[in-house]
């Protein structure tokens, strides 16, 4: 590496380095890793920061996740003011934790006063309220007032993920004047893409796009050419609702406003894309009962998030095993029905999780509501009776056959047609259900589901072949 650096300056030099931390499969190589761990050891701060500078935040945050917990506290020291904070919004929660716990609160201070606001909450939301207050007590007393303010508002909405820093300019100004602006102050955010119009108090009048302002004569009013902010977001309101707003209407960025409708920030696309992965990811965990469980967490942490829906689960293979015993004669006058029921609890399980992870999907992004449920509540049915109408075909050609008694798979043809009408209901009823009464279905729907499937598809099998059993014995 070193040589390469002699001859390498700029963007060159970091496409370089990028070059040689990503494989082909897009996983950190290991001689990357050799390479800066080697370099943390021999506390070789000029190497470090000559390949670890240049590194986009995301690749830092790929880095520090990739290298071991006291390879990570050891670069940030060495790093100095050369490490880039904002990579700690890109690692997990517990990384993010276990660097910033033990950093100097003076330290993370000077830190968040580099980065913009949206990041700097991001890292201080986790901390303590005492090593929060610590922090910003060192901040500039403008830093420090916008900075409360978010954090004041509260966790997962949009004052919360909100920048600070905009543009806004008053109406009687023209657009020479906004230019004029736009150039001279030292103090504007780096990026943005819509200048706001407010009143003396700070209350939103609308907004001009950077576009329409460059192709207005510099004579023309700002009042003349602003448009309304109909997509203003509240600041108490749910990000994961105001990342819809950004989807339904297309928006790049929008206005955060107060109760009193007074401009306080903006949320950006960047900031709304983290929303819409971290919301989406939230929801996939819960479905699969591990809350909010992060690769980082230690075996403790693990086990206390599994273990809850575990014991609940455990509760409902009880209601299933309960359903079975009653069919104890069954069973033992007829072996074959113990190796077919895995089957139908299998195949009834996996057909509720099909119509509940759509249901629970179509909840999430509001496309399921009253108007359309009694619609597709009726398409679940019907799949569900299609569906079940050709796996029954099929397992009762192949139970027949193999037990050689064709009465065993016409019963449990029957059988898994019942089960996979009950699969379809219990999909999509139970996160009706739960949505409908406030509960999360994404946490629970997955549970209940299987107890539905086990029990209906247990009790639909093992009566009719006791059913059949009887109507044999009497025939006989």
């Amino acid at each position: 590496m070193e040589a390469r650096h002699d001859h390498t300056h700029g963007a060159d030099a970091a496409d370089a380095v990028r070059a040689e931390i990503y494989g082909e499969d897009g996983v950190i190589l290991a001689s990357f890793l050799a390479h800066i761990g080697a370099a943390i050891a021999d506390r070789d701060t000029l190497t470090l920061k000559r390949d670890v500078s240049v590194l986009h935040q995301s690749e830092l945050g790929h880095l520090l996740e990739a290298l071991l917990p006291e390879q990570r506290l050891a670069l940030v020291e060495l790093m100095g003011s050369d490490f880039d904070f904002s990579a700690l919004t890109e690692v997990d929660e517990a990384i993010r934790l276990d660097i910033v716990d033990n950093l100097p609160n003076a330290q993370i201070a000077q830190a968040v006063q580099e980065l913009d606001s949206d990041d700097a909450v991001y890292i201080l939301e986790d901390l303590d309220a005492e090593d929060q207050d610590e922090i910003l007590a060192q901040l500039p007393f403008t830093e420090r007032i916008r900075l409360r303010r978010s954090l004041d508002y509260p966790e997962e909405s949009a004052g919360r993920r909100m920048q600070t820093e905009f543009v806004a300019v008053p109406p009687f100004w023209t657009i020479g004047q906004t230019i004029d602006y736009l150039r001279d102050d030292k103090d504007l955010p780096d990026r943005f893409s819509q200048v706001f119009v407010i009143d003396p108090s700070f209350k939103l009048l609308g907004a001009v796009d950077l576009d329409q302002i460059l192709r207005t004569k510099r004579a023309i009013k700002i009042e003349e050419v602003m448009h309304e902010t109909r997509h203003a977001i509240p600041a108490t309101m749910d990000q994961e609702e105001a990342a819809r707003e950004f989807e339904q209407y297309d928006l790049l960025s929008a206005a955060v406003v107060d109760e009193n409708e007074r401009l306080v920030g903006v949320l950006t696309i960047d900031d709304v894309v983290d929303v819409i992965q971290q919301e989406a990811e939230e929801d996939l965990l819960r479905m699969g009962g591990v809350g909010d469980e992060e690769l980082s967490d230690t075996v403790a942490a693990t086990s206390r998030s599994r273990v809850p829906w575990l014991l609940v689960n455990l509760g409902t293979a009880f209601i299933s095993a309960s359903v079975i015993s009653q069919f104890g004669a069954t069973i033992e006058e007829m072996v074959a029905l113990a190796a077919l029921m895995p089957i139908v609890a299998s195949l009834g399980g996996n057909a509720g999780t099909q119509t509940m992870t759509v249901t629970v999907r179509a909840l999430a992004t509001r496309d399921l509501d009253i108007y359309n449920a009694g619609r597709v509540i009726r398409r679940e049915v019907m799949v569900g009776l299609l569906n079940g109408a050709v796996i029954a075909t099929i397992l009762g050609l192949v139970a027949g056959l193999w037990f050689h008694n064709p009465d065993l798979g016409f019963v449990i043809a029957a059988a898994m047609v019942l089960n996979m009408l009950a699969a379809a209901l219990g999909g999509i009823l139970i996160p009706l259900l739960l949505d409908k009464f406030g509960a999360d279905p994404a946490i629970s729907s997955s549970i209940f589901t299987t107890m539905i499937t086990d029990v209906i598809g247990f009790l639909a099998f093992l009566s009719l072949a006791t059913w059949w059993l009887h109507l044999g014995a009497a025939a006989g």
